[in-house]
């Protein structure tokens, strides 16, 4: 089959392939010391240098073995465990913290994030270099600390478990890299102020949650709530009956600081940078720096410096004036993610953002260009002889079977994702992606455009934007609530096993880059095999109910 979205190649995944294996079996338990790991995979490294266009076995033999040591390096490296502490009781601990991250809550008496721990007293100095998530309770009054400050705190201390399950909060934090949690705490002193630009950053977001909220948070605060979180990343300002909703439907992404926003601010931020004409490389610089600044503004969550990493990358194949290959720029920014928090494979968002976009490219574009090759109206008609309506049609069989093959791909990897992260099997989702999707992407222009205006101190502006975002959102809700009283829209369910759901996972992955490396031929079994794998998934190795 002969398709534009065929062809890409992806050289680095045979870097992150690998990479990804390797941090897999070391989270498993088979894996030795960093050291040990790296002194082994640094001669295989060598040779697959020395090998690479004189013996092709050999190089990717030796390619596949050094990162898959190097992976298993990685995790020993990030995730610096202390098997001591796992027989220990929880108990009291006054700790010197640099806070790197602070999760955003609607509690003014509370405030929690990850920190990394500078220093303890006499009997916890091996906790120095350990990085925990912090809960604590604030005295009237007093504000929550802001990323890089260095604060003293006093909590209780507990030890996070090696392999917690991946749908719970603490398997999040072992796949942030914790191995502690500290609870019941509060602040003793402020050591060390945060640095200025992060004391910026808080401010900004503190005025884009104003702006956001001008003319409809007095009428409609549940509205003005949805915007903030589909912009700001403040889901916890959907009541728990909105949480439900979207989640049951299969939608709770649109709500999340993740790839569709990041993508239209990005695509937004460079149509207004080709207004000021400005050579392509100073627009790529410009725009980078301005789109990093809005992820940071929102506290630089992981799915949204990952939307980030993407963008980036593609743009600047661009400026560079290479092919614009989708693919490779999705495999370079996972490289350059798993490079910095390795332990970031596995999160929830990291998997579903990545096996996601790529079931798109390397599934779902080239499906919608098969069934366009299939079928084309008045296919022996010049278009110059088409009447109005017949264009009409034709966009609108494009569009619809674009939209329709890559909601398709992409809905077989959110059946396995989310019955492994949320319990959920939503068959809706794929219908009500495809039509609030776009709606979703409306409301986000719409919040995007109610910053600029407030930006330029456009206040009337911004009240006018928020309110057409309001509406988009309200039909968004509306939708939400009928599509989920459909019998069947969605399904409690769970593996069978804790092992079912990555090892499907896998199973759907390779079974993707296969199929798109054979270009989908009839001989490699066709459009076939992703669906199989899914399929026999559900049907022997899912629970309902």
């Amino acid at each position: 089959m002969n398709s534009r979205s065929l062809g890409h190649r992806a050289p680095l995944l045979w870097i992150v392939g690998p990479f990804i294996g390797g941090l897999s079996l070391a989270q498993a338990g088979v894996a030795l010391a960093p050291l040990t790991l790296l002194a082994a995979a640094l001669p295989l490294a060598a040779a697959a240098a020395w090998s690479a266009g004189r013996a092709p076995r050999l190089w990717w033999a030796a390619m596949i073995a050094s990162m898959a040591l190097a992976g298993a390096a990685a995790y020993g490296l990030h995730r610096v465990r202390l098997p001591a502490w796992d027989a220990l009781p929880a108990r009291e601990a006054r700790l010197a913290l640099r806070v790197d991250r602070v999760f955003i809550s609607g509690d003014a008496r509370r405030a929690s994030g990850l920190a990394t721990v500078l220093r303890g007293d006499e009997h916890l100095r091996e906790l120095a270099g350990q990085r925990l998530y912090f809960s604590l309770t604030l005295r009237p009054g007093e504000a929550a600390p802001i990323r890089s400050a260095e604060i003293a705190a006093v909590g209780v201390i507990v030890t996070l478990p090696r392999n917690p399950p991946a749908d719970t909060f603490d398997g999040y934090l072992a796949g942030a890299g914790m191995n502690f949690r500290l609870t019941r705490g509060r602040v003793l002193a402020e050591e060390k102020p945060a640095l200025a630009y992060y004391r910026f950053c808080a401010r900004a977001a503190a005025w884009c949650h104003a702006t956001l909220g001008r003319g409809i948070a007095e009428k409609r605060a549940e509205l003005a709530g949805l915007l903030r979180a589909m912009m700001l990343g403040a889901t916890h300002e959907l009541s728990d009956e909105q949480h439900t909703l979207f989640m049951q439907s299969g939608t709770m992404h649109l709500f999340a600081i993740s790839g569709l926003n990041i993508g239209v601010i990005a695509a937004a931020i460079h149509a207004l940078l080709l207004l000021l004409r400005l050579p392509p490389w100073a627009r790529f610089a410009l725009g980078a720096i301005v789109l990093w600044l809005f992820v940071d503004i929102t506290g630089a969550s992981p799915s949204a410096v990952r939307a980030f990493a993407m963008a980036v990358f593609l743009q600047a194949a661009f400026v560079l004036r290479q092919p614009g290959n989708a693919l490779a720029a999705l495999v370079a920014s996972a490289l350059a993610v798993l490079l910095i928090a390795p332990l970031q494979v596995f999160s929830a968002s990291f998997l579903m953002s990545y096996a996601i976009v790529a079931a798109l490219l390397v599934l779902g574009l080239p499906l919608a260009d098969a069934w366009l090759a299939r079928w084309a109206p008045w296919r022996d008609l010049p278009k110059p002889a088409w009447r109005g309506w017949q264009h009409a049609l034709d966009w609108a069989w494009r569009a619809g079977a674009s939209a329709v093959a890559i909601g398709v791909a992409t809905t077989l990897v959110s059946l396995l994702t989310g019955v492994q992260f949320f319990r959920l099997l939503t068959p809706g989702a794929l219908i009500a992606n495809l039509v609030l999707i776009p709606a979703a992407m409306v409301a986000t222009l719409g919040g995007f455009a109610s910053l600029l205006c407030g930006l330029v101190g456009f206040g009337w502006g911004a009240a006018l934007c928020n309110h057409a975002a309001a509406l988009v959102l309200l039909f968004i809700e509306g939708c939400v609530r009928v599509g989920v009283q459909v019998p069947g829209a969605f399904l409690t369910a769970r593996f069978a096993a804790p092992w079912v759901g990555p090892a499907a996972l896998a199973a759907l992955t390779a079974a993707l880059l296969a199929g798109y490396a054979l270009r989908w031929r009839l001989r490699g079994g066709g459009w076939g095999p992703p669906f199989v794998v899914v399929m026999l998934t559900l049907i022997f190795g899912v629970k309902f109910g």
